[in-house]
């Protein structure tokens, strides 16, 4: 996994308006409050997103500016919604006005000659009417709606064979993940998940984080995996798997060395 990161990462440091120019401080801090609230070091980082060790580095000590996807890694990772911080992203990339008058403030002079009238009592009636109106139709509208102002989950960001590789909650393939199949062990367990709608599967692994960790899926001949240091790191999940079926599938985590498999179909401890 940490390989295939590296490498896509090469392809992707400099996409999606990134620059080598060095980013404004308050930006580059808000990174770096994110990347401390995701307890995860620079490699756990390089394992759980496309962007490798060394990117997250420049990204984060405003060596360079880091693309909008990256951004929006760090702070699903952290927990947080990724707009306010994506706001800051666009903001530190707009050029800034040079030049510009200072504004003053004080009223507009009117021009000579003219005069305000004031508005006819049935005129100003009407438009507290129409006003009125207006508000109780929006309001209305809100109140039918399904569960009020509430949002609808994101679509998934991938589907089939497009998801090969990608991790769960960034593709937002999580989002309908059907548990299909789990096994326990002493201090941990594994489970097989399955999106119907992104057509994938992976392994997630139940255990303290702390622990070191390998989280695998297998489909035939296809396994990936993702491996995962301990030590507070983060890190549950393997990467997807493009399966039309969960049949077949095999999720297996190993934990301070001691392994554990689950999936449809899959063999037996007994067999092993």
């Amino acid at each position: 996994m940490t390989a295939g990161a590296e490498g896509t990462a090469s392809a992707d440091e400099h996409g999606d308006g990134t620059s080598s120019a060095r980013m404004d401080e308050p930006f580059v801090a808000e990174l770096r409050d994110l990347k401390k609230r995701t307890g995860l070091s620079l490699a756990a980082l390089a394992a759980r997103t496309p962007y490798s060790k060394s990117a997250w580095h420049r990204y984060l000590n405003g060596a360079q500016r880091p693309p909008r996807s990256a951004v929006e890694a760090l702070a699903r990772l952290a927990g947080d919604d990724p707009a306010p911080i994506l706001a800051q992203w666009e903001a530190a990339d707009r050029p800034a006005v040079v030049g510009a008058p200072p504004c003053e403030d004080r009223p507009l002079a009117r021009p000579a000659g003219i005069r305000a009238l004031p508005l006819p009592l049935p005129v100003l009636a009407l438009i507290v009417t129409v006003a009125a109106v207006a508000l109780a139709l929006v309001a209305a509208h809100r109140s039918a709606a399904p569960g009020g102002a509430r949002q609808a989950p994101p679509a998934p960001r991938c589907r089939g064979a497009s998801c090969q590789g990608q991790q769960p909650d960034l593709s937002a393939c999580d989002r309908d993940a059907q548990t299909k199949s789990t096994v326990r062990a002493a201090s941990y367990a594994v489970r097989l998940v399955y999106s119907p709608s992104c057509g994938a599967a992976w392994a997630e692994v139940q255990a303290p984080s702390s622990a070191a960790r390998v989280v695998s899926v297998r489909s035939g001949q296809d396994v990936l995996s993702a491996a995962y240091p301990g030590g507070g790191s983060g890190g549950t999940a393997s990467p997807l798997i493009a399966v039309t079926s969960p049949e077949g599938v095999e999720a297996c985590a190993e934990v301070d060395g001691k392994r554990a498999c689950t999936g449809l179909y899959a063999r037996s401890a007994d067999e092993r």
